[in-house]
């Protein structure tokens, strides 16, 4: 077995919100009962939106699950979200699908990325930290979340649904493996579990610079994204937080700043990893 045998399960698309749809794929962990979500989203509407293009591995699934909701010549804007594999890894074959579509994106993502994709330079819109796009019956803003790992990142707040695309924020695993039925909402997972697998995710792939934020500071900014009054958060790596959750996943990611994360994995775990996939 190669790292690229780790069994994945496809989960159809699951509606969020009118016309929002949440596009998943759940990656199995090795050696361990857990699984990663690995999601973007399409919003469908006047001029619709494919937020992030999902990864190469699954490249197949993905293109049927979103040209499943819109037409490829209907698609107005790609919002990419920043420069992470998983999040890119179907730009080029969106882009070409798309002809009518507008790439969203930022000056960043574009220095940081155009070794690895030419960008199309005049279908491209440049959207900063707290600007705003007019997508016909709906107005999209561009709003970082509070931890990241690109300084690309920009999330993307639908003001008509209140849904909050928060890129990798948020994120943690869930109870899963070949077998495992997966959860639907974070009202499913052990509170337990779930404020352990933002703390390791928060800290350990994401922002490790949290430990040298000042706490104070940290929870204001929280709370300032948190004040455009969310209905429903989808990420990345996370089940749909929805109803009384948002808050709770507020006030827990407010709190990740001087937080004591579980140990990294290292090597004697890689070694196992090893172990487990045969010795190859």
């Amino acid at each position: 077995m190669s790292i690229l045998d780790i069994p994945t399960l496809h989960q159809p698309p699951k509606k969020v919100a009118p016309g929002t749809f949440l596009i998943q794929d759940i990656q199995h962990a090795l050696g361990a009962p857990l699984s990663v979500y690995l999601n973007s989203a399409v919003i469908q509407g006047a001029e619709p939106v494919i937020v992030d293009t999902g990864s190469a591995r699954n490249r197949d699934q993905w293109l049927q699950d979103v040209f499943g909701l819109v037409e490829p010549e209907d698609v107005r804007w790609v919002f990419l979200t920043h420069d992470d594999s998983d999040h890119t890894g179907n730009l080029s074959q969106v882009m070409d699908a798309c002809p009518n579509a507008m790439l969203v994106c930022s000056w960043t993502l574009v220095e940081r990325f155009s070794n690895a994709y030419e960008f199309p330079l005049r279908r491209c819109r440049w959207l900063n930290d707290g600007e705003s796009l007019d997508a016909g019956d709906r107005t999209l803003v561009a709003l970082r979340p509070p931890v990241y790992d690109s300084p690309a990142t920009r999330g993307l707040l639908d003001t008509s649904t209140g849904v909050y695309w928060a890129a990798d924020a948020f994120a943690s695993p869930v109870p899963g493996g070949p077998g495992v039925t997966p959860i639907d909402t974070v009202a499913d997972l052990d509170p337990e579990a779930w404020w352990g697998g933002m703390v390791m995710f928060g800290i350990h792939a994401l922002s490790p610079w949290l430990s040298m934020v000042d706490a104070t500071r940290y929870a204001a900014c929280v709370k300032k994204v948190q004040a455009h009054g969310m209905s429903t958060i989808i990420s990345g790596h996370s089940p749909v937080i929805d109803g009384p959750r948002v808050a709770q996943a507020f006030e827990m990611m407010g709190r990740l700043a001087g937080s004591e994360p579980p140990p990294c994995p290292d090597q004697t775990v890689l070694d196992m990893m090893v172990a487990a996939m045969g010795g190859e």
